[in-house]
């Protein structure tokens, strides 16, 4: 199938603080199509499990929704070269105001394949050390610990709909048989 689509060319169309707009000139089946695409430099998430088996989660206004989500901890690699080990120490630390030694991976997920081609690697963190959230100026996010089936329960409802933060409730609950 990929010998059908062959690029002919990428415009980049915008470019913004944590993105760029391309347009890309495929040939598609034989038929010149125009898609948009989206490069993202990648990002990483992190899974906070408490002593006591709870999950921090992060409330924050998200601009795109025009609403307030539930979500694990993320954020943008600083660099494309930036490890997101190293991303995800940060943040949670930024986020959650605690902090680990170690941090297991969890997984990998493409957040939307049909014209973006952000990569988020998720990570458990436990053995959480208390810290102090380092917010960057514009941001205001609370901390909340929850229980694993109230999460599964959101997602279900369809209450919860950010899809890293489903992936990697989901894949929790299975590898821990939680769920």
């Amino acid at each position: 199938m990929a010998d059908k689509v062959i690029r002919l060319d990428r415009r980049l169309r915008y470019q913004g603080t944590i993105l760029k707009i391309y347009e890309d000139t495929v040939l598609a089946n034989g038929h010149e199509a125009h898609w948009d695409f989206i490069h993202h430099d990648g990002a990483a998430a992190v899974l906070p499990v408490t002593d006591d088996g709870k999950i921090l989660m992060v409330r924050q206004y998200r601009n795109a929704l025009d609403r307030e989500t539930l979500e694990i901890p993320a954020g943008k690699l600083d660099s494309p070269k930036e490890p997101k080990i190293e991303c995800a120490h940060r943040e949670l630390e930024e986020e959650t105001g605690f902090r680990t030694e170690n941090l297991e991976y969890l997984m990998s997920v493409n957040t939307t394949v049909a014209f973006c081609d952000e990569a988020i690697d998720i990570f458990v963190a436990r053995n959480l050390i208390p810290s102090r959230q380092h917010l960057d100026e514009d941001e205001v996010i609370e901390v909340e610990a929850w229980e694993l089936g109230d999460l599964l329960k959101l997602i279900y409802e369809g209450k919860m709909t950010d899809g890293k933060t489903v992936a990697a409730i989901c894949a929790y609950a299975a590898k821990t048989g939680r769920g």
